[in-house]
């Protein structure tokens, strides 16, 4: 499914520490950090520090499953924390070829967007393609014992 650290990969230049980013937790599993391009009041970005590239390569297994849970609560814990005044959250990922890094990673809002029209960057169309929720990928992942 994945694979070791990439050494062209910028989100795991990261997770290394060879790239500089506002590093907002860190664990063995996930690295969250501040987008270098928010699109919202706040824009988190939530990223495993093993390098897995998108959502197409995860599975109905129990470790994907709770890497994705993992990084969902984490994003949460983050906003809650950061902006507790928000309109919304918001969170998700970008399924090929709409993703823009090779890196699986979760989008986490605090919203409203910022400006209003990058709302559109993260529209779902359809189940395969474009942004999608995180609790629907969730949803796809849940292995079939715990259906």
């Amino acid at each position: 499914m994945a694979g070791a650290l990439s050494s062209s990969c910028i989100f795991c230049q990261i997770t290394r520490a060879s790239t500089p980013a506002t590093i907002l937790h860190q664990d063995d599993k996930v690295v969250a950090f501040q987008d270098i391009n928010p699109s919202a009041l706040k824009h988190y970005l939530v990223i495993p520090v093993e390098h897995i590239p998108t959502v197409k390569q995860l599975r109905r297994r129990a470790e994907d499953f709770a890497l994705v849970s993992n990084m969902l609560d984490v994003g949460r814990a983050l906003l809650e924390r950061d902006a507790p005044h928000a309109e919304q959250y918001r969170f998700g990922f970008h399924q090929p070829p709409f993703n823009s890094v090779n890196h699986l990673h979760l989008h986490c809002f605090a919203l409203p967007y910022m400006p209003r029209w990058r709302a559109m960057k993260y529209l779902s169309l359809g189940p395969f393609v474009g942004f999608i929720e995180a609790e629907k990928l969730l949803e796809r992942i849940k292995p079939a014992s715990s259906l």
